[in-house]
């Protein structure tokens, strides 16, 4: 089946077509030079930048693929959860589409589309296994027992990691992205130079907002200001901080499940620390590791289309009458 998928839940707006599993295309335009100099992802500003890109990455990922419009047989477009505003582009976008073209079209959950993006590779996991879902909105622990079907098995109360990430960066004035900064950065410190909190020590559950009010007093105390010899030894101590609870929850929660299996995605999944710790911690623990690809980890349309062409396969699509979500967890349906 060829599938067309759209995604905009956040400041990339991208297209991607797959056929049959495997990836013919996947063109991602970036917001990031609209948004750095605000620190930030301004919604209205994504939301205006993905109606500017939306018919020029769908037709780039159609010409991409070698495929025309008429030969598209099913849409997949993100439903949320994401910026409101952003996630309404994409969505009438794929509904206009799907009504002219006289396909079935299918909304479908951003981050259940992040851990079915490790299907996209040759080597593939096997159900049962532990998906840790991390980015900037998110940072979950899931127990996935087949497509469409997953227990929760950890969550933060309060910051998601890459909300950690950019936080920092914008305390230390380092620029946006801050997760990028900051893994550049923390290659030339060294990680135990400072004593960051691991919170929740003994709960499956993560916190990280105590590591950026423990880096706020720390700058405070310090007049705001480190050396730039003292600079790298922070950030890397501090992103060091974020990998030991997302390593040691992940590798924990998936023992006591006794599964073998450990999938690492989500935007921060791109982190080269991560990766590295990942590639150690389940080797020692004797599991299988898979991480997609990092344009595969950052917001893409390609885990979209994935997704969606497993669901039109199953015979799942949506009316025209579907809305965006910006709040839609994933839950176990049992």
């Amino acid at each position: 089946m060829l599938v067309l998928g759209i995604e905009s839940s956040c400041d990339e707006t991208a297209a991607a077509v797959v056929h049959d599993g495997r990836l013919l295309s996947n063109i991602i335009a970036s917001q990031i030079k609209d948004h750095e100099k605000y620190g930030g992802v301004v919604p209205e500003i994504a939301s205006r930048k993905h109606m500017e890109a939306i018919s020029p990455v769908i037709k780039a990922a159609l010409h991409q693929a070698g495929v025309a419009m008429k030969d598209i047989a099913g849409i997949a477009v993100t439903r949320g959860p994401g910026l409101i505003g952003s996630l309404l582009v994409g969505l009438s976008t794929a509904k206009s589409l799907a009504y002219g073209l006289g396909i079935p079209f299918v909304g479908v959950n951003h981050l259940e589309g992040h851990i079915i993006a490790a299907f996209l590779e040759d080597k593939k996991p096997q159900f049962p296994f532990a998906a840790l879902v991390v980015s900037g909105g998110h940072t979950n622990i899931y127990l996935v027992k087949k497509y469409h079907e997953f227990q929760l098995l950890g969550q933060t109360r309060d910051d998601a990691a890459g909300e950690a990430f950019d936080k920092a960066a914008k305390l230390l004035n380092l620029g946006y992205p801050g997760g990028v900064v900051i893994d550049k950065m923390a290659k030339s410190g060294n990680p135990k130079a400072f004593n960051f909190p691991r919170a929740m020590k003994d709960s499956d559950d993560f916190s990280f907002s105590g590591l950026k009010t423990s880096l706020l007093v720390m700058l405070k105390k310090r007049g705001c200001n480190f050396s730039d010899q003292e600079l790298p030894d922070v950030v890397a101590s501090y992103q060091e901080a974020i990998m030991d609870v997302l390593v040691e929850k992940t590798i924990r929660a998936a023992g006591a499940n006794c599964i073998k299996q450990v999938v690492v995605c989500g935007g921060v999944a791109a982190n080269s620390r991560l990766r590295q710790r990942f590639v150690e911690a389940t080797a020692a623990a004797d599991m299988e590791l898979f991480i997609p690809p990092m344009v595969l980890c950052t917001d893409n349309a390609a885990m979209i289309a994935a997704l969606g062409e497993m669901l039109l396969k199953n015979g799942q699509s949506d009316s025209l009458d579907l809305n965006a979500v910006s709040r839609w967890p994933l839950v176990a349906n049992t």
